[in-house]
C-alpha cells in the first residue's frame, strides 16, 4: 500500500532530492529522524489532526535533510525542511510553480530569527487553524529564541475573537477603535490559561480600520492572511493598507497571502483554463503579498488540489516551526 496521497506523482522527485543529500528513500529518512529521537511525523499529525499522511511523510524528509545537512540552528533546519516539502508539490500543479514549500521553509525560518518581533495570523476567527498554527509556534518557537516571538490572532469580531480565546487558552484583548480620533484603546484583556498558550493575543475588530490599528499597534513584522468568509472583507483590504503604511514610514514588513490558486475562492469561472484561472481572493493576494501560498489557510483538502500536502497552510505554519526547533534540540 502506498504510504501517502497521490504517491506515484510524488515520489519520482522525492527520491530525487533524497538522493541528492545521500539519502536511500524514505524509509531511510525515518531512520535519520528516529536515530535523533524526533518524531516529525507526531509532531504534523498533533498540529492539525485532519492533516493527510502526506503532510505527516513530507515533514519526516524535510527534517531528514536537515540533520543530513547539519543544521544545528531551528531558522537553518526551517529552510531545509522547506526543501523537503518543495519535493512533495506535483509537477506542473499551482504550488510547484509558486514553490510553496521552499516558501512554508522561508517563512518558518523568519519566525526563528531575531529580526522578526511580532507575527499575526490575519484570519477570519470562524477557522480553527489560525489557532492551530498559533498553538505551535507557541510551544516550540521560544525554545530556541533569544527574545520571545509575541504572536497575535488578529480577525472581525469581538465575540469571535474572546470565544477562540477561550476554547484555545489564549488571551483576548478587546479594544475600541475611536473614529474619529484613530485612537486605538485596550478595554480589557482575559487570559484564559497560564501556560504558553496564553501569550498568543487574540484581537477581534469591528472593521478593516481597526483591524490595521490593531496591527500598528502590535507592530506587527510578518503576517499570513486566510481566506476564509471574510477575505475580501477584512484579511487582504487589513494586510494591504498595513503593508501601505509600513512602506511610508519605512518599517519592515512581510506579508503572506495564504490561499488562492486555480479556480479558488469566489470565481467560479473559467475553471477550465487551468493556471491562467484565479479566484478574486488569490487576485487580492497578489496585490500584497511577498509570498502566496496556495489552497486553503485551513482545509487540507483545497491544498492538496493545489498540487501541495494535505494539510492547512496556517497549521503548517505551526507544525514547520516545531519540527524545525525539534532538530536543533536534537543537535544539541
Amino acid at each position: 500500500m502506498a504510504l501517502f496521497e497521490s504517491y506515484d506523482r510524488r515520489i519520482n522527485q522525492i527520491n530525487a532530492v533524497l538522493n541528492s543529500y545521500g539519502i536511500k528513500d524514505i524509509e531511510e529518512a525515518k531512520a535519520i529522524c528516529d536515530a535523533k529521537g524526533i518524531n516529525p511525523y507526531d509532531i504534523c499529525e498533533k498540529t492539525q489532526p485532519i492533516c493527510f499522511e502526506n503532510a505527516k511523510w513530507a515533514y519526516v524528509i524535510g527534517a531528514a535533510i536537515a540533520i543530513k545537512k547539519g543544521c544545528v540552528k531551528a531558522a537553518d533546519a526551517a529552510e531545509a525542511i522547506g526543501e523537503g516539502l518543495q519535493a512533495f508539490c506535483i509537477p506542473g500543479s499551482v504550488a510547484a510553480d509558486r514553490k510553496v514549500g521552499l516558501g512554508h521553509g522561508n517563512l518558518a525560518a523568519m519566525l526563528l530569527r531575531e529580526e522578526t518581533k511580532c507575527f499575526a495570523f490575519l484570519a477570519g476567527h470562524e477557522s480553527f487553524a489560525a489557532a492551530e498554527g498559533a498553538i505551535g509556534i507557541a510551544k516550540s518557537a521560544n525554545k530556541v529564541r533569544q527574545q520571545p516571538l509575541q504572536v497575535i490572532l488578529n480577525g472581525l469580531g469581538k465575540d469571535a475573537a474572546m470565544i477562540i480565546s477561550r476554547i484555545n487558552g489564549f488571551t483576548y484583548v478587546q479594544t475600541q477603535f475611536d473614529y474619529y480620533s484613530g485612537e486605538l484603546k485596550i478595554v480589557h484583556e482575559k487570559a484564559y490559561s497560564t501556560g504558553e498558550r496564553a501569550k498568543v493575543r487574540c484581537y477581534g475588530a469591528d472593521d478593516v480600520r481597526e483591524g490595521v490599528a490593531i496591527m500598528r499597534h502590535e507592530g506587527v513584522d510578518v503576517s499570513i492572511t486566510g481566506n476564509s468568509t471574510n477575505p475580501t472583507r477584512f484579511q487582504h483590504p487589513v494586510a494591504g493598507t498595513y503593508k501601505k503604511e509600513c512602506m511610508e514610514t519605512g518599517k519592515k514588513y512581510f506579508s503572506v497571502a495564504s490561499g488562492g490558486g486555480t479556480g479558488r475562492t469566489l470565481h467560479p469561472d473559467n475553471m477550465a483554463a487551468g493556471p491562467a484561472s484565479y479566484g478574486f481572493t488569490d487576485t487580492l493576494g497578489r496585490m500584497h503579498g511577498d509570498a502566496q501560498f496556495a489552497g486553503s489557510s485551513s482545509v487540507p483538502a483545497h491544498v492538496e488540489m493545489m498540487g501541495f500536502l494535505g494539510m492547512g497552510n496556517n497549521p503548517m505554519v505551526g507544525a514547520t516551526v516545531a519540527v524545525a526547533v525539534a532538530v536543533e534540540e536534537a543537535s544539541k
